[in-house]
């Protein structure tokens, strides 16, 4: 069974980025996540980091095309 929830550490190998970056799209609401446990550590649903990443490809083309009327 996969899992439903990842930790930010997971979140950073996933799209390549520092753990600092990771936090600070959940810190600016970019990417929503969950704060579990009794050290209070954060978790992003697999589901919603799918969704954020197919965001950022519509953004990406948006921008290529935009791009492309120069």
């Amino acid at each position: 069974m996969a899992k439903r929830f990842i930790p930010l550490t997971e979140v950073s190998e996933i799209l390549d980025i520092s753990s600092a970056q990771a936090y600070a799209l959940v810190r600016s609401g970019e990417l929503p996540a969950i704060k579990v446990g009794g050290r209070g550590q954060w978790r992003v649903e697999t589901t919603v980091l799918e969704e954020y990443i197919q965001r950022m490809y519509t953004e990406t083309r948006q921008f290529v095309r935009s791009q492309g009327d120069d």
